[in-house]
């Protein structure tokens, strides 16, 4: 009698439990308060790539650098493979196109929905640089169907993210105005070229990119802020640097005295200015037309592996800290001058810091409570702190990352 009372029981409690909700499982990435991604349930600083490598195991050579997100096309062998080397990736699908909303509801609704549940898969992209057109100040394509395409995307993939890019140079009030179509905003500069650059598509007759008073590499921090306006406070702000010479992006013609790419230190540089000013994450543009190898190639990736080491303290919230910096004279007016970030992992307390000028400072930093001393990745050294303080030097564009300790 018992064992039939306790198989009644058993299945009871199994129709109990096949009837009963199931709590729903966390989305493969949301959107963290801070902008920050959590990828299945992590919080994560993207590492991103436009291209592949060129190269016989190009998603490994990516995996193996650091990057953890890579741009591919609408195709199952791309993703798997980039699966297989535990890469996310993210597709560009476009938006509804007014003339033709059926056909473009179609053909997005057949991309989503091919590929939604793939292992591999993180983010849509629906238009690069809609707002901006090269020399008319009338956007390209108007935002107004990039919210009906938002929505209609979410309808059939609420566990994934929506991501745009913008150029730099529109008004932030103008690229507001996309908001309602994306996730995450991004926005790509490139400001390493030689003086003298012929004009070219995207580059003005200074042959600059952006257009803000401060032309140097600098800019990308203060491009960082302009963005962080147009996205609010909690929305991911990605920054697109550059992986690529201006000259060399010219078919014919090309002045090979002229191809100019990042130096190791410019790269270093700009990814943390970027960071420093709140950005979520970095892709960059412009590998498909770098010759590979080449020394460009090496320091870039050597840039990302220094990142990718990091992920833990560039995907921790912001940290307050009241820091004091005074500044020694050096002979040379002070602009922006040395720039901090402060992060604590794990009870430690790590300073991003980076010279936003073009001169040399000597500044001492102030208000660093018990430290005792502060040792400098990739520089195997270590800086005393004595009452708090510690006097540090400079070069132009120069960054120091500092892990502090008590001993």
């Amino acid at each position: 009698m018992r064992t039939i009372l306790a198989l009644l029981m058993g299945a009871f409690c199994m129709l109990i439990a096949c009837q009963t909700p199931q709590t729903p499982t966390e989305k493969k990435v949301r959107i963290d308060d801070d902008g920050m991604l959590v990828i299945e349930g992590k919080r994560t600083f993207i590492l991103g790539s436009y291209h592949l490598p060129k190269s016989n195991q190009p998603f490994r050579e990516l995996a193996e650098s650091g990057f953890n997100l890579v741009h591919v096309s609408a195709d199952q062998e791309q993703l798997d493979q980039a699966a297989a080397e535990n890469l996310y990736t993210w597709i560009s699908i476009g938006t509804i196109d007014p003339q033709k909303p059926e056909a473009s509801r179609e053909r997005m609704q057949k991309t989503v929905t091919k590929f939604k549940d793939h292992a591999a898969m993180l983010i849509w992209e629906s238009v690069d640089e809609p707002a901006w057109t090269w020399k008319k100040s009338e956007w390209r394509v108007p935002p107004e169907p990039f919210a009906e395409g938002y929505q209609f995307v979410k309808s059939i993939d609420p566990n994934h993210v929506m991501y745009m890019n913008h150029a730099p140079v529109n008004l932030v009030s103008t690229m507001q105005r996309y908001n309602a179509g994306t996730d995450i905003v991004a926005w790509d500069i490139y400001p390493v070229a030689p003086c003298g650059l012929r004009p070219m598509y995207a580059l003005f007759e200074d042959g600059i990119q952006g257009d803000l008073l401060n032309t140097t590499i600098s800019q990308v921090g203060e491009y960082a802020e302009k963005m962080r306006r147009v996205a609010g406070p909690n929305r991911p702000v990605f920054a697109v640097l550059q992986g690529f010479a201006w000259e060399a992006l010219r078919q014919e013609d090309r002045d090979e005295s002229m191809v100019q790419y990042p130096t190791y230190e410019e790269s270093r540089f700009m990814a943390y200015n970027a960071i420093i000013h709140g950005v979520n994450g970095i892709n960059y543009w412009g590998m498909a037309y770098t010759p590979q190898p080449s020394e460009f190639w090496s320091n870039l990736k050597k840039v990302v592996a220094e990142l990718a080491s990091l992920q833990p303290i560039l995907s921790a919230r912001k940290y307050g800290l009241n820091l004091i910096l005074t500044y020694h004279e050096m002979g040379h007016s002070l602009d922006t001058g040395v720039e901090v970030l402060a992060k604590k992992v794990d009870g430690t307390l790590w300073l991003l810091t980076a010279n936003a000028d073009k001169n040399p400072v000597k500044v001492t930093i102030a208000g660093l409570g018990g430290y005792k001393k502060a040792d400098v990745l990739q520089e195997a050294r270590s800086v005393q702190i004595e009452n708090g303080a510690m006097i540090e030097e400079y070069a132009p564009f120069d960054v120091h990352i500092y892990r502090l300790g008590n001993r």
